[in-house]
């Protein structure tokens, strides 16, 4: 007794008493976070201090507050929105022939581009002053969603303006000058931009980029200004081929010190007109078969004035920072929202396909294996939704979080690339075959477009998202790097001994619980909510404090070689992005009312990302640098062993149902996707069968029943079918009709396309169905 008193005692006088605790405790530990601190460059430190914390911070402290999130309002379209999304939005839907567009024009039409002028489709992002709509991000996701759903091109044109480029970039840094100059024609539409990032030399990395701007004395309008000869040489650049104006990442140098005392400036960011002497647009790409403008740029000792730097001369050097704070909330709208629209529609039209198509007697949705790949769409596209819901409301509410923007950007379209995958897989040649009645193609290939842009999918998930993550969430990290950073060492260390003992607390607290929640089975973790998602929450804090302790002891082992163990720190980020996905497939079931027709797809969509929480751990653990270490840290947070399952059979049975039956739920899951009430529209000769058949399905069994007793020869079809049930008093003479006119409309849904022999040689694809 009298041994733990004097332990006691020891601890007390170690922590508590400041010149001995710095001296014993804080100063070697000191020492040791510097020694062991990665590494950080200038464009790294940029990228890191985008943006802002959100939600992810929550789930990173092992201590999430769910009230808090809960309480969170979804966002709503303000009145002028709305009446954007009921008019202007449903104009230029109704106008997209997607395979018209891809196959044909391999452009948009003219017209198509009127509207979008006439509308300012390229202004939602600029301000009502100069002549933008300045709408809200929910507003600007629903309506670059709702287009990918009818063409891929055509969402991509206008998403590109709406996100990272000369309008962003302007509103955010622009002088008056360049705002009044440029802003109010690339709201009418006058302007075209383009934004010049990539190049043959610098795609994901582009802090590499080799592109220069040296400063220097030139001549422009007939007199000798200081300015900047330029070289670039670009690929990759949407809306290069058409664009009027150029924004232009090079890296600036001063070697003259003309504007300095620095020689190398750093990456800079400026705005040219592409009439502009010596601006060269290059060759068109031809990116997947999707036709939006894609090519080249390229200039040589090109010279531009001073001013023309974005923000003006003062902003010389600070272009990374000034992407990286775009971008951080600019990926969490666009690319999400095309992996959005993949989602709707492979959900709508996969399960109307389902219900139509039949095989041995049964619509091919009611065989176990369709079923499987169904409950993997519909559950997934619950994620999707739920995921694209969450990040507008944290961009709506004022914060720009890189790290959430990271996830959502990564996950939702790798989810985009699965269901599209499965909705190919069953809808088989119906999917395959090119043509005006082919709804997937179009979408399939240009998944791998949202998967290689503003970041390439490797190397996000393996360095952005905890790489990013572990220091910008982590309470304690981000400031103990900027004490052991201080030039005053004591102060630092005054500074870094204040942290570390909130640190040690924080990870003592984390430990326990992690362990507690593990033999527990988190049944006494704090839940927002009672009924069915109860036991959700419990076990999302359970791995939130799994994922806290995981990354305070990886970080602590590992030091700076954690950056270089790209596969331990993308699992660490798998944790931490499932966990945001859950939580925001929790959030949606709460704001959407707890419809009971979605508890299949939450209970899925829970499960799943669950048994991904468990499947990354189980890597972590098992490929811990230190073994002992890991199954330590593995007894902790599973002490009973890892025991989250796949999502059960049974719901994606239950999802496969939902998605064969018209109504409320279908259309909630769906909403985004645009359909027309036509049966010789590639979306709605599918729509039109299903419902039809879906009210007829009492006349369908009515004659399968009197096929298979003999009564009608199973070798009859469309009219000759029913001329045969009418005569055998199966069908009365409505019921005959209305068969007739489904039968039709069945056909068609079933239909794929063909071209003659002769057109395709010429490059004509002028369809029929067959």
């Amino acid at each position: 007794m009298s041994i733990i008193l004097i332990l006691l005692v020891i601890i007390a006088v170690l922590f508590g008493v400041p010149d001995i605790r710095r001296r014993v405790i804080s100063r070697p530990a000191f020492k040791f976070f510097k020694r062991v601190l990665p590494p950080m460059s200038n464009t790294e430190r940029e990228a890191m201090e985008a943006g802002d914390v959100w939600w992810d911070g929550e789930l990173f402290s092992g201590q999430p507050d769910w009230f808090s999130l809960l309480k969170t309002k979804a966002p709503t379209f303000t009145s002028e929105e709305q009446a954007f999304i009921d008019g202007p939005l449903e104009e230029l839907l109704a106008a997209l022939d997607d395979f018209d567009i891809n196959v044909h024009q391999r452009d948009l039409p003219e017209a198509v581009w009127a509207i979008i002028k006439k509308h300012r489709f390229f202004a939602m992002i600029i301000g009502k002053e100069y002549g933008g709509l300045d709408f809200s991000p929910a507003a600007n996701s629903h309506i670059v969603s709702r287009i990918a759903t009818r063409s891929l091109a055509t969402a991509v044109t206008i998403m590109v303006p709406n996100s990272l480029g000369p309008g962003e970039l302007l509103t955010h840094y622009g002088t008056m000058e360049q705002k009044q100059r440029w802003l109010p024609g690339l709201a009418k539409g006058d302007e075209i931009p383009c934004f010049a990032l990539t190049g043959p030399e610098a795609g994901s990395d582009a802090g590499s980029i080799p592109d220069t701007g040296v400063i220097c004395k030139g001549e422009y309008n007939g007199e000798e200004v200081v300015g900047i000869r330029l070289n670039w040489s670009k690929r990759y650049i949407t809306l290069a081929p058409v664009a009027t104006v150029l924004g232009l990442a090079f890296k600036l140098y001063d070697p003259e010190n003309l504007i300095g005392e620095k020689e190398e400036l750093g990456i800079t960011c400026a705005l040219i007109p592409t009439n502009h002497e010596g601006v060269e647009i290059g060759d068109r790409h031809y990116p997947l078969t999707q036709a939006f403008m894609n090519g080249t740029t390229y200039g040589k000792d090109v010279f531009i004035p001073l001013d023309w730097i974005i923000g003006g001369q003062k902003y010389a050097g600070k272009g990374w920072q000034m992407l990286m704070e775009c971008l951080s909330a600019g990926r969490g709208i666009s690319l999400p929202a095309l992996a959005t629209a993949t989602g709707h529609n492979a959900q709508r039209y996969t399960g109307a396909y389902a219900f139509v198509r039949q095989q041995f007697g049964l619509p091919i949705g009611k065989f176990e294996g369709v079923q499987e790949a169904m409950g993997r769409i519909g559950g997934l596209n619950y994620s999707i939704e739920s995921m694209r819901r969450l990040t507008v409301t944290a961009l709506c509410e004022g914060y720009s979080p890189s790290v959430i923007t990271a996830m959502t950007k990564y996950h939702m379209t790798e989810m985009g690339r699965q269901v599209m995958n499965d909705a190919l897989d069953v809808h088989a040649g119906k999917g395959i075959q090119m043509g005006p009645l082919n709804y997937l193609a179009s979408g399939y290939m240009g998944t791998p477009i949202s998967i290689t842009v503003e970041g390439a999918n490797i190397l996000t998930r393996n360095l952005m998202i905890f790489g990013q993550g572990a220091t910008r969430c982590h309470p304690y990290v981000l400031a103990e790097m900027e004490a052991a950073a201080n030039e005053d060492e004591e102060a630092g260390l005054r500074a870094f001994d204040h942290l570390l003992i909130k640190h040690i607390g924080f990870a003592a607290g984390n430990t326990f619980s992690a362990l507690w929640h593990g033999l527990t089975g988190a049944r006494f973790a704090n839940a927002p909510v009672s009924g069915e998602t109860t036991k959700y929450y419990q076990q999302l804090s359970r791995m939130s404090r799994g994922l806290a302790l995981c990354a305070d002891v990886s970080m602590l082992t590992m030091g700076g070689d954690l950056k270089r163990k790209e596969m331990i720190s993308a699992r660490l980020g798998d944790v931490l992005s499932h966990l945001y996905m859950a939580s925001a497939v929790l959030k949606r079931f709460e704001d959407d009312g707890r419809q009971v027709a979605d508890l299949p797809f939450v209970h899925y969509a829970i499960a799943n990302h669950l048994h991904a929480i468990g499947v990354a751990f189980a890597g972590f653990f098992q490929n811990f640098p230190n073994q002992a270490v890991g199954r330590i840290l593995k007894f902790f947070v599973f002490p009973f062993g890892i025991r989250y399952l796949k999502p059960a059979d049974g719901y994606a049975q239950a999802i496969s149902e939902a998605m064969m039956q018209p109504g409320v739920a279908r259309e909630r899951h769906t909403f985004l996707s645009y359909w027309k009430d036509d049966g010789k529209d590639v979306t709605g000769h599918m729509e039109l069968a299903f419902v039809r058949m879906f009210e007829l399905q009492d006349v369908y069994k009515r004659i399968k029943k009197a096929q298979k007793k003999g009564e009608i020869s199973e070798n009859l079809l469309g009219d000759e079918l029913a001329d045969a049930a009418l005569e055998a008093e199966i069908l009365s003479t409505d019921e005959a009709k209305a068969f007739r006119e489904c039968e039709i409309l069945r056909m068609r849904a079933v239909a794929v396309d063909s071209f003659a022999k002769e057109d395709v040689k010429k490059g004509e694809f002028n369809a029929k169905p067959t």
